[in-house]
Order: C-alpha cells, then structure tokens, then sequence
C-alpha cells in the first residue's frame, strides 16, 4: 500500500512542476506567478479541490506524442473565497504556452457545466497563446465549446476572467463573453491577431502593449473593465469584487456586517452642488458619502469617465450604482457612456442585484462625430437595459436632468420604484438659454428681453417641482438625508416581484 500510495504522490508532484522548474523560473523572473500560486492566492487557504490532474493530451502530429504533461496546461477545479464556493480554472504557461487543446478544453468545459449545475461563480485566470497548432481543427472545435458554454453561463452564474499573460486569437473571446474581465499591467495583453500579424496584414507597425495591453483595454476599447500592478493585487481585488457578487442567479447576493449608521446625516452634502450651474463637482464624493463605510468598487474606472459604475453596500446588502459625472464632458451621456452603463445595467438585473442611480445630465453629447457613430442606436441601449430591468430602482437627481437623458436615466416612466430629487434638481426638456432661444426667436436682438426671458424660464423650470406635481418626482429630499432615504427605499423594495412578458429573449439594439 505504501507503494502505492508513494507512486500517487509522484505522480501529483510531476502534475504540479507543469512544464518543469526552468520553465517555472522563466515565470518568475517575469514577475508574474505559476498557474498554481494564482490559484492558492485567489482560494482560501486549503479550500482548492483540484480536477482532471493527469489528464494529457492525445495528439499525436509533429511528434506531439513524445512530450506529454500531466494536466495538460490547464489547472481546474473549485474551492472558496471566504467560504463562498467558487469554480476555478488557471492556465498554465509552462506547458505548451498555455496552449488550448482538445482536452484542455475538456477540462474547462468540465468545471463550467459543473458550475452552471451547482449554482456557483466561474473565475477563469487566462494565460494562453491562442490554440494549440498541432491539433488543428480539434482545438479550434475546443475553443468553440468552451464558447457554447459561456453564453449558457452568461446571466446564470457569475463568470470573471483575469488576463495574466499573452492572450491571441481565440484566447480572447472566451473572457469577451464573461461578465468581468480584468488585467496586469505591463505582463497581459488581448488581441486577435498580434504585431507580426498586423504588420504583414496591414503594414501598421504597433507594439504588444499598444495593440492589446491594460492601458488600450481599460481606457480605449473597453474590453477590459480594470487593470491592476501586479498578479498579487489582481487576486486579491477579484476575491474583493467575488463578496459582491452573489452565487447564481436565484439567490441574492451576500449581506456583510456594516458599522455605519443608516440614519447618518451628511451634512457637507447641502453644499456640494455648486451655486454656479456650469460648474462641475466631483460625484464620487456623494456616492462615498451614502455607502456603507464609504467603500466604492468601481467598475470601468478608466473609460468613459462621464460616467460612473459600480458597487456599493447599503445596509450591508450589494446596491449597483450609475452615476453621471459633471466633472467629465459636464456628466453627458454619449455612445461610449450608454454602452458602459448599459451592460452594467444587464448585469445587476440578470442577478437582482437592486440599482442605484445618480443623475446630473444635461443631456446627449452633440456633434457628426457621436451621430455618425450611432449615437441613437447605443443611447437606446442604456434606455432599453433601465425598461427592461425588473430590480429594484431607486434613483436621486440632483441637478440638470434634461430632454431625453431625464427618460434614460432611470426616470419613473422607466418603471423607477423610487424617484428623488434634491431641491438643486433642474428637470426640463433642455437649460434655459436654449429653450428661450428657440421660443423667442424673433426677440434675439434685444439683450435685456432675453435675459428676462431666461430668469423667468429659470423660476418655473429649474427646479423639481414642476416633475413632483405630476407625480413623476416621488418626493424632493434633503441632500444631508440622501444615505437614510435611499436606504429605506432600498429596505421596503427587498419583497419587490415584477415581470416581463414571457419571451424567448428580447432584441436589445446592439
């Protein structure tokens, strides 16, 4: 017997060095962790139960059956992340590159189906060159199943992919269709076709970083939605975003002690808008100033900084927020705001996780270059995600809500639970200069009529009061009071049952 069991302990230890220690130091110096430390730092300590560990490939092309490596450049398997069950799947470089292949896939497709069975999030730590050459189609048919199971996934459980190495070609789109993707700098990089690629394609000389690194990812393309130093610090902010988050998409998510009064009173929130109506103010102080303990998880950081995203805790429970930001573009919606938010918008519904919105928008940006770029089109995104969204809503204005950007934002016509507004609020089709030069056309010449007519527009229009007559504003609170109110809005919709009309799915304009 202990033969036997020594012959097992062998065997794991071969499975464990992967493409063996030179391979293994290749990593390090890189400064980057093997496929196995990722998963030790990601789980809590002891908690991993590890799959498929002699699984091997069974190519036998280009002479692939001389070298097989137990696992086959993959680690699956599940554990927890403090003591919530997770699914884990962790690329491993030093075998093959990462390679995807047939079994690869196996394993992956494995832990995936598991996962949706089970009700329990999947994390996928990507490190992969892309399908494994040698295998030809079989891989190719790999990566396609691979697919097929995160679209089923997708709105089920949770999926959050972790890019920690190079990423081509198919290697990509697995973490697209995931709900969160996140970066290293400096040591990942996302792109179908690489610089070589490109070169010879299309004679444009480009560098790894520049085509395809965290900086592009983050604040251009917005594939990825943060980018963190270093592997250590991208573990440990998944775990972070994980306690968020709940489980599948039939339980609600996890309700965390919090030591901070609900009824506290901000009283520095009387003052923050400021008296000037053009001047910007920074809405991430209100949003740090109603959360539980004033943690903010933000979401997209780094692109379309218009506008905000991201979690918070009220009274210990998951509340999604979306928030204009008067200090970028003066808090405009445009394409690449409306695309953010909407998915943001999908994902807290899809798992009913409760919304919170935050509204100063003087409306849509304008200009060929927003309308050319179909503006229309991805406004209505973020205006379909709100209508469509059956989770509680609660949304405060607090200043400019104007023309078609007051309906986008979560207003009551978009089956709001609870609107708000600050007595700051100005809610109206557009600003009063505007509106008084297309209604007194003919008096332009004359200075001092049309500052009357803008100071008597001003009275009637630029304030909540006009929205809370008819009902469309449920009640104008005091800024000090926005934590308390929001607070008890979201405590007495937590019994909320709302549906859509039954579907297949709908036909969101993408």
């Amino acid at each position: 017997m202990n033969t036997i069991l020594q012959q097992l302990e062998d065997r794991r230890e071969e499975a464990r060095m992967g493409g063996g220690q030179r391979r293994i130091d290749a990593q390090h110096a890189k400064g980057k962790l093997t496929a196995r430390e990722r998963v030790e730092v990601l789980l809590d300590e002891g908690s991993f139960e590890e799959f498929d560990m002699f699984k091997a490939h069974r190519c036998t092309e280009f002479g692939m059956q001389e070298t097989t490596i137990p696992g086959d450049g993959v680690i699956t398997g599940w554990g927890t992340i403090n003591g919530r069950m997770v699914y884990v799947f962790s690329q491993d470089f030093t075998v093959f590159g990462g390679s995807l292949s047939e079994t690869h896939a196996e394993k992956i497709c494995k832990i995936q189906e598991m996962a949706v069975r089970n009700g329990a999030p999947i994390i996928g730590l990507n490190d992969s060159g892309g399908a494994r050459i040698q295998e030809g189609v079989a891989s190719l048919a790999g990566y396609a199943d691979v697919f097929q199971n995160n679209v089923l996934a997708s709105g089920v459980v949770p999926q959050i992919s972790v890019i920690m190495g190079p990423c081509a070609g198919g290697a990509v789109y697995s973490p697209a269709m995931t709900d969160f993707i996140f970066m290293v700098r400096d040591s990942s990089y996302m792109f179908v076709t690489g610089p070589d690629v490109v070169k010879t394609v299309t004679n444009e000389v480009v560098t790894a970083e520049e085509l395809g690194g965290a900086k592009t990812h983050t604040s251009k393309s917005s594939v990825a939605d943060g980018a963190f130093e270093d592997d250590m610090e991208a573990l440990m902010e998944v775990r972070r975003l994980f306690d968020f988050l709940p489980l599948n998409n039939r339980e609600k998510a996890p309700v965390r002690p919090f030591f901070d009064d609900v009824a506290r009173d901000e009283i520095s929130l009387d003052t923050l808008i400021p008296d000037n109506p053009n001047k910007p103010y920074d809405m991430k102080e209100l949003i740090a100033k109603i959360a539980d303990e004033g943690d903010f998880y933000e979401i997209q950081e780094d692109f379309a900084k218009n506008i905000l995203t991201g979690f918070v805790r009220m009274e210990g429970q998951t509340v999604g927020v979306v928030a204009n930001q008067p200090m970028v573009l003066a808090g405009c919606l445009d394409i690449d705001s409306s695309r953010k938010a909407a998915r943001f918008v999908r994902f807290c519904d899809a798992f009913e996780i409760p919304i919170l919105t935050l509204v100063d928008v003087p409306g849509f940006l304008p200009g060929t270059g927003q309308e050319y770029g179909g503006v229309i089109k991805h406004g209505a995104k973020l205006l379909f995600a709100y209508g469509e969204a059956t989770v509680p809503k609660v949304t405060v204005i607090t200043r400019k809500a104007y023309g078609g950007a007051y309906d986008v934002m979560a207003s009551k016509h978009l089956r709001g639970d609870y609107n708000y507004a600050w007595p700051t609020a100005e809610i109206a089709v557009m600003g009063a200069k505007g509106a008084v030069e297309i209604l007194y056309r003919s008096e332009l010449g004359d200075p001092e009529k049309i500052a009357a007519r803008v100071a008597d527009y001003e009275d009637r229009f630029a304030n909540p009061f006009v929205a809370a007559e008819k009902g469309f504003i449920d009640e104008v609170i005091k800024p000090h009071n926005t934590r308390k109110r929001v607070c008890r809005a979201f405590a007495s919709l937590r019994g909320k049952k709302l549906e859509n009309p039954w579907k297949k799915h709908d036909n969101i304009p993408l």
